[in-house]
């Protein structure tokens, strides 16, 4: 009996993948344990074993499918002494995704011609309670043309105030609607919190540029979840801000003399050179730990403590970024953390982490000093309760026993989820990163 390939899930949270390559063609021998293809998540790229033995005799999802459904049978594989061609007459018809993008390409078209790149964007227009409509009749008078060009405009007509005969809606209020005139303000449900306004549609916002003046580049499965993460976090969690500033000169003095005192492997290069973000990367994880109720996340049936500090860290990377994670990192020396972190940044920008090495944490940094950038706020990567955002280190005047200094300052903002964790315990979290990164030496005890 033919034996299916499934698309696998490759984490907890995957819904869809890309097959990006096959490694083995119709009609090669696979061996339990054989890499069969190469499948691209949102974040990575992973390689998919063959977990039974026979020949592949035929593949339904062609490489550079993307958006293939978890579970969709993507090849079949005929069993020892089985007939190839039998098994493959027998195959399933090729998944769906495999289709889908020509269906879209099809339709997507249509929309365009109905509203033409010169017209004006027509205004976001949110649908009208029952109790609203009709020009405060149940009904709505309009005219046959004036239903058919608001149909056309994806215009509600209980929106549009009519200007003919006992308040009729004809095809001049539908022309002055498109521009954002004439229209009723969306009456709200009695207790109802107030809605989100609707974003504009790609025609709308294509509508404003002249033809020709552009190229669109499809988005990928990272930009696309990056973007669904980023809303669904800011939408979601009420977040609030502390920032403040830590004299680092210590630490810059410490990490010179660390590094001058590196030992050589046998090509005579240091076996760890410490960067002003594995510092930081520790100093983060020992405050998390001096102060353990922040080091949480929330779920509607009670709160996760955490008891170990699992930090992730931003890295940049073609298309978007990713933030690997440095588990137990309270635990582990500074020079642990530099060299994991280097191994975990090159393999995230060229998508070879695992899932478990970038999913979870208990929370994250992300460093902008290399950029220049002295201050700004970074976005909760739920389900964390906390982000940390680094600036540069610069030279500032400061007062020190009534007398002008300068000193190395570095600003850092810390992002609250103000359902875990209140305005004062997020005070404490922050001073106590400050203490650990101004008195490095205490990261060591």
């Amino acid at each position: 009996m033919p034996i299916n390939i499934l698309m696998p899930a490759l984490s907890p949270t995957m819904e869809k993948g890309n097959l990006a390559k096959w490694l083995k063609k119709e009609g090669d021998k696979v061996k339990s344990g054989d890499v069969i293809a190469e499948i691209e998540t949102d974040k990575a790229t992973m390689e998919v074993e063959a977990v039974d033995e026979g020949t592949l005799a035929k593949i339904l999802v062609p490489e550079g499918t993307q958006d293939v459904p978890v579970n969709d049978v993507i090849a079949v594989l005929a069993g020892d002494g089985e007939d190839v061609k039998a098994a493959s007459a027998g195959a399933a018809p090729a998944a769906k995704p495999a289709e889908a993008p020509k269906e879209a390409t099809k339709e997507a078209p249509k929309p365009a011609a109905a509203a033409p790149a010169a017209a004006p964007a027509p205004a976001p227009v949110a649908p009208a309670p029952v109790a609203a409509k009709g020009n405060g009749h149940a009904r709505i008078f309009s005219s046959p043309l004036a239903r058919r060009l608001a149909k056309d405009a994806g215009i509600d007509l209980a929106r549009i105030i009519g200007s003919g005969p006992h308040g009729r809606v004809i095809a001049r209020d539908v022309e002055d609607a498109k521009s954002g005139k004439g229209l009723k303000a969306p009456a709200a449900a009695p207790g109802a919190a107030p809605s989100i306004a609707p974003a504009m549609s790609d025609q709308q916002i294509l509508a404003l540029f002249e033809p020709g003046s552009y190229d669109i580049v499809p988005h990928d499965g990272m930009r696309r979840t990056i973007a669904q993460r980023l809303t669904a976090a800011t939408q979601s969690i009420p977040t609030f801000y502390l920032t403040i500033d830590c004299d680092i000169g210590r630490l810059l003095d410490a990490r010179e003399q660390i590094n001058a005192a590196a030992p050589k492997d046998k090509e005579k290069k240091p076996l760890y050179k410490l960067s002003v973000n594995d510092f930081v990367i520790k100093a983060l994880a020992v405050a998390l730990q001096q102060v353990p109720d922040c080091n949480v996340s929330w779920t509607e049936a009670g709160m996760v403590k955490h008891k170990h500090s699992d930090v992730g860290v931003a890295v940049a990377m073609p298309g978007g970024l990713i933030t690997p994670i440095i588990r137990n990192a309270e635990s582990k020396s500074l020079s642990t953390i530099s060299n994991e972190m280097k191994d975990l940044a090159a393999r995230a920008r060229t998508r070879k982490l695992k899932p478990q090495e970038y999913q979870g944490g208990t929370s994250s940094v992300s460093n902008l000093g290399m950029y220049g950038i002295s201050h700004f706020t970074a976005v909760i990567n739920p389900p964390q309760s906390t982000i940390l955002a680094v600036g540069a280190s610069e030279e500032r005047a400061v007062v020190r026993n009534g007398k002008i200094e300068v000193a190395h300052i570095m600003s850092a903002t810390l992002s609250c989820d103000h359902r875990a964790i209140d305005g004062a315990l997020g005070a404490e979290l922050i001073g106590a990163f400050r203490r650990l990164i101004e008195n490095p030496v205490m990261m060591m005890v």
